[in-house]
């Protein structure tokens, strides 16, 4: 679970993850708590959009008309975002909306940015994935497949960026997810109730120093979580530079075909695994991917151990994987 989320912020083109699991087991305290290691983003100061001054793509039409009119962008630095998706929701609160009544006496386009705006270029977290009502399903497919986020009313259109990271939570017995949506989320991690007593112990004793004093336990982790932070925020830099040898592409793509993964998102995903990988300073080896990027798409097998999903990993290196 730690793996696929710091490899998402590394490399958000990874497509989010997936966390199922019993209950009680730190999934959504997990998520929330990678707050504190997102690195800074370049953003156009004063924009609901998180616009990047640099990049048309990740820009509203906003920016994109005062760089047309040559106006001068300020830009600042901020902390990634992450923006909680309630269940109870509604579609306005997250597509956002259309000031109608001021669009047509004014002539202006009155739009009340939405949760997905304040998300563009951050990460979305959906607790109780699996309970998520089938209309802001629908929205998430669209915004997640395209981009962008697209709200009509009355004649009027309105369209940002809304590239997120998607991470969703939930435990299987409470429902099961919908398919088109699962298959959205690029990486899954599977997370069962700690068996050893010893760990159990550790554990317990450690929310018990929590509980009795928060700031002296945070301030016993402040160095290892700046460290991971520095790390993070270097794989970032270095990962524009990393290119996965075609050898080892071949591989990857040789196992999704044996292990009969349906479509390609499969390739894509444990292609962006590799490649994080190796930007956070790891040896090449995709073994790892295949057990946390297939296991919501191979047809064959159930859900893997929470520890390994040896039976993809098997897999692979019968379908000619070896020991990379």
């Amino acid at each position: 679970m730690k793996l696929c989320l710091i490899l998402n912020v590394i490399d958000p083109k990874i497509g989010g993850v997936m966390i199922m699991g019993d209950r009680g087991t730190g999934k959504s305290t997990t998520v929330r708590s990678l707050v504190d290691l997102l690195p800074e983003i370049t953003v156009v100061a004063g924009d609901p959009f998180n616009s990047d001054p640099d990049d048309p793509e990740l820009m509203s039409e906003e920016v994109r008309l005062k760089v047309q009119q040559d106006q001068p962008l300020p830009s600042a630095l901020v902390k990634i975002n992450m923006v909680d998706l309630p269940l109870g929701a509604t579609e306005d609160r997250v597509c956002g909306t259309i000031d109608i009544e001021k669009a047509l006496t004014e002539g202006v386009k009155a739009f009340e940015p939405g949760l997905l705006a304040k998300a563009n270029r951050g990460i979305l977290y959906v607790d109780e994935v699996n309970l998520l009502d089938d209309h802001l399903v629908d929205v998430l497919l669209d915004s997640a497949a395209s981009g962008w986020n697209t709200v009509e009313r009355e004649g009027i259109s309105i369209s940002h960026p809304a590239r997120f990271i998607l991470i969703g939570s939930g435990n299987p017995e409470e429902g099961e997810l919908r398919p088109q949506l699962l298959d959205r989320f690029g990486m899954h991690a599977q997370v069962t109730t700690v068996k050893d007593a010893e760990l159990r112990v550790k554990i317990v004793e450690e929310r018990g120093a929590f509980d009795q004093d928060p700031g002296e336990f945070r301030e016993k982790y402040l160095g290892p979580q700046s460290e991971l932070q520095q790390q993070i925020t270097e794989a970032r830099v270095r990962l524009p530079g990393v290119k996965i040898e075609h050898e080892l592409r071949v591989k990857i793509s040789r196992v999704c075909a044996e292990l009969d993964v349906d479509g390609l998102r499969g390739d894509i995903v444990l292609d962006g695994h590799e490649q994080g990988r190796q930007g956070a300073g790891g040896a090449p080896g995709p073994r790892r991917g295949v057990a946390q990027g297939h296991p919501h798409r191979d047809p064959e097998l159930p859900p893997p151990p929470a520890e390994e999903g040896s039976a993809r990993v098997d897999r692979f290196g019968a379908a000619g994987g070896g020991e990379v």
